[in-house]
């Protein structure tokens, strides 16, 4: 059951992913293009939550796993919405910190053995510098920056906002609760992708 939730979200995940990246092609705006990035980040993690989930978890699936959704997903819902609200100076850094959570997450050696069916906790098998560091301080600016973006912006685009804050908040309860079994992070991640697909849509409705 697992794996068809994280399954499913990552289909939704893409999906939106894939509609932003349309609407940034048309408009050419930055923050557009850094949500289409995050989402599809997200859609790759819940991809390598399913694949970890139906057959069983490995280093490969894991460091996937850890890339796009413990280091990128966040960050860069956060630099979309700093784009948006006219910080523009967000960028050079966002960029910067892409390159450094990728070099992070492909040099970074493990330790111990990564099998079974649940996800397997960061702490027991990286160390703290860099790369749980790292992961720490992305998601943690990142996650306030979603947030607080929305809550300042969210008069122009209540219900969008709310559910953004809401799916934003879901999928970080589900990256802390991760030690908790596959099965009930399958469940955050599937409603997270559900209220973010809802607030985006909700927004563009709004917009149009």
């Amino acid at each position: 059951m697992e794996a068809l939730l994280a399954f499913g979200a990552a289909l939704l995940a893409l999906r939106l992913g894939g509609a932003i990246a349309a609407r940034w092609r048309a408009r050419r705006r930055p923050e557009l293009a850094a949500w289409a990035a995050a989402l599809v980040s997200y859609a790759i993690a819940t991809g390598a939550m399913a694949w970890g989930a139906a057959a069983g978890w490995s280093a490969p699936a894991f460091r996937v796993y850890y890339l796009f959704g413990g280091l990128l997903t966040a960050a860069l819902l956060g630099l979309g919405s700093l784009l948006l609200y006219g910080w523009r100076r967000a960028l050079a850094p966002g960029l910067l910190y892409v390159g450094l959570a990728i070099g992070v997450a492909i040099a970074a050696p493990f330790h111990g053995d990564i099998s079974g069916q649940s996800i397997p906790e960061a702490q027991e098998h990286l160390a703290f510098f860099p790369a749980r560091l790292v992961a720490v301080v992305g998601n943690s600016l990142g996650t306030l920056a979603a947030i607080g973006v929305a809550i300042a912006t969210i008069r122009r685009r209540p219900l969008g906002n709310v559910l953004i804050i809401t799916g934003v908040a879901v999928a970080a309860l589900g990256s802390a609760f991760a030690g908790l079994g596959a099965a009930r992070t399958a469940v955050f991640v599937a409603v997270a992708a559900l209220l973010l697909y809802g607030g985006f849509t909700a927004r563009s409705s709004a917009a149009r």
